[in-house]
């Protein structure tokens, strides 16, 4: 049976909100919880932007059940020697709780404040290979030299984690998924057509992926009307209309804000799902598991958490673990 988590949007709220809201989640029968993590906003509405890893040791101590986290351990906010220390200190408090690591290759709005210019995605995707390595490396007690891409000096870990997590890859494109295959121990995109999903499934499947788990991140705004659910999407999630390669390049709140002001609220049905009926929400679910998605994660795009926890623990889930 697949599992059905809620997303911690770091970009929207602020971390004693989104500890509440995890809390809350988990007693509504959501199976698992995954977080963002962010430098800056998707836009000055969102107006957010808490440190997901200070975040991740409270809510773990606060619920029971697993978190995952997407960031981007290449070598500009995090090394990839500290990405590898952080995790292995939660999974040794935590044991199996930090369930995976969601690796990318990183988007300019949280990687430029450290300064440089942004690489190209060639070199981003070989910073990230190698930041796996370093990681894994880290993780088996091994001290770890490397001179490039990224630079490792003598680096050990001596806090490590019986159960460290999974690195599973985060791809938004056919072409990612299947360079991940081979390095990824699962992966994680976010929901799009079914013929577009279908052709990154079987892509990251191609590059050595196959018999691996698959997991999706769903944008969804439910609402009382669509109109308002709608309108939620409009004011909150609007970059969601951006291509990969915007999304990856952009570097500011404001830089995306222009590059979106001419998006309507009824463009956002392609990127979202919108809907007011629990029962079209339970659908789509639905087919995201005939899809063959093992783990399926709910960000209700909204600032109306507590409606939307309330009524999918109650109209929802019950019926998608019935399918």
């Amino acid at each position: 049976m697949a599992r059905i988590g809620y997303h911690a949007s770091h970009e929207q709220f602020t971390p004693l909100d989104l500890l509440g809201w995890a809390r809350a989640a988990e007693e509504a029968g959501f199976d698992c919880t995954m977080s963002s993590d962010h430098l800056a906003p998707w836009s000055e509405r969102q107006g957010q932007s808490g440190f997901a890893w200070a975040w991740l040791g409270a809510a773990l101590q606060a619920t029971e059940k697993s978190f995952g986290l997407v960031t981007v351990p290449c070598g500009w906010r995090y090394h990839p020697a500290i990405t590898a220390q952080a995790a292995a200190t939660l999974a040794q408090m935590f044991p199996r709780r930090l369930a995976w690591l969601a690796l990318g290759s990183g988007e300019a709005l949280n990687e430029q404040a450290v300064g440089g210019v942004w690489p190209e995605k060639a070199e981003r995707r070989a910073r990230l290979l190698e930041a796996v390595e370093v990681i894994r490396e880290l993780w088996a007690g091994r001290t770890v030299n490397r001179q490039a891409p990224i630079a490792v000096s003598e680096a050990r870990l001596y806090t490590l984690a019986e159960h460290p997590p999974a690195l599973i890859a985060a791809a938004l494109t056919p072409e990612t998924a299947e360079t991940a295959g081979e390095w990824a121990d699962g992966l994680i995109t976010v929901n799009q057509s079914s013929t577009k999903l279908a052709a990154i499934a079987e892509a990251f499947r191609r590059g050595g992926g196959d018999g691996k788990p698959l997991c999706l991140q769903v944008h969804v705004s439910y609402a009382q009307t669509d109109e308002e659910a709608r309108q939620n999407a409009f004011d909150q999630w609007r970059s969601n209309v951006l291509s990969p390669g915007q999304s990856e390049t952009l570097r500011t709140p404001g830089e995306i804000e222009s590059a979106t002001k001419s998006v309507r609220p009824e463009d956002l049905d392609k990127h979202v799902r919108i809907s007011s009926d629990p029962g079209r929400h339970a659908a789509w679910i639905e087919e995201d598991i005939a899809a063959g998605f093992d783990e399926i994660y709910l960000h209700n795009v909204g600032r109306n958490q507590l409606e939307f926890i309330d009524v999918f623990g109650r109209s929802v889930l019950p019926r998608v673990r019935a399918f």
